[in-house]
């Protein structure tokens, strides 16, 4: 699954740790995401989207 995660996350001015204490998480945890080497729980994904004030589809997106 592929995310835009780290374009967004630098747009909107944030740090990796910012970003990881908003919402309750590591550092490294944003960083696996980012890298595309962790997909988050789907609890997760919806807080990430919601923190960026946009649609889970538009930040994650699946590949065939």
């Amino acid at each position: 699954m592929k995310n835009r995660l780290k374009d967004l996350r630098k747009a909107n001015r944030l740090t990796q740790d910012e970003l990881a204490k908003a919402l309750g998480v590591t550092r490294q945890t944003i960083n696996a995401i980012e890298n595309e080497k962790y997909n988050p729980t789907l609890e997760l994904a919806l807080r990430l989207a919601k923190y960026l004030n946009m649609p889970v589809e538009q930040l994650f997106i699946l590949e065939d």
